[in-house]
């Protein structure tokens, strides 16, 4: 029996790029997304050509009906999920100061960005904690996708901050709560990741990065991600639950 994957905006950026590596490992994966399936037919197609068994769960992870129903669709296909991947989020529609900024744009991004990802985690939690007692030697993981936006603040973008900062809390609840079951939660916070959600700003970080914003003088790139995801996934760092794994070129890291 082929391990099962669930990746949240699964179908471009960061989240494509873990969906190629857990295809390529040989996972079953389950892509979810809100585009109608007639727009991601090539990208599925792709992930098929490379041999990889795929779903697409259409569906809003902010809407407790459509979350419902993501998981009621893994359930029918395969029967079973070992990993969790909250990867999908959002951006402010346009960047406003924190002085100026409105209840509207903060209520999107609370929704999608942490109260989402923190009730599918419930539903998935409690599927898993099932399976987990039935299947003991089964490898089960849930890895939450956020930013360095929960540690770094920018003060023209404070919803989307506050968002990822809950996510981070978000990764220690759960992975307090599942220790006892041996489901380890992890968070990876990317850096400067060059996706569709960056195209805009390519130029700033162009030259930010040749500044010196990276220790490793480039993008991030969605397979980076992909390749972290699979370490965590695959139980090779099993005995970290909780914790954060920066994969930012060195963005973070404190220099004199």
């Amino acid at each position: 029996m082929k391990n099962a994957a669930l990746i949240t905006g699964g179908s471009r950026g960061i989240g494509l790029g873990i969906a190629k590596a857990l295809v390529k490992e040989g996972y079953r994966v389950a892509i979810n997304g809100l585009r109608p399936i007639q727009q991601i037919k090539e990208t599925l197609n792709d992930l098929k050509a490379d041999g990889g068994e795929v779903i697409y769960c259409q569906g809003d992870i902010g809407n407790s009906d459509e979350r419902k129903k993501i998981v009621e669709e893994i359930k029918n296909q395969w029967g079973h999920l070992h990993v969790l991947v909250n990867n999908a989020g959002i951006a402010p529609h346009e960047r406003k100061d924190i002085l100026e900024a409105d209840e509207k744009s903060f209520d999107r991004l609370i929704n999608v960005n942490l109260k989402g990802p923190y009730f599918l985690t419930q539903q998935v939690a409690n599927w898993m904690i099932k399976q987990k007692i039935k299947n003991p030697k089964n490898v089960f993981s849930i890895i939450n996708i956020s930013s360095v936006s929960a540690t770094v603040a920018s003060v023209n973008r404070g919803d989307y901050c506050i968002s990822k900062a809950g996510m981070s809390m978000s990764t220690k609840l759960w992975a307090a709560r599942l220790g006892e079951y041996d489901i380890p939660v992890y968070e990876i916070q990317p850096g400067v990741i060059r996706t569709d959600m960056t195209a805009g700003v390519i130029e700033k970080y162009d030259k930010l990065i040749a500044e010196g914003l990276t220790v490793q003088k480039r993008w991030g790139k969605p397979e980076d991600l992909g390749k972290t995801v699979v370490a965590l996934a695959t139980g090779m760092i099993a005995y970290a639950t909780g914790q954060i794994i920066k994969t930012d070129g060195g963005m973070t890291i404190q220099t004199l």
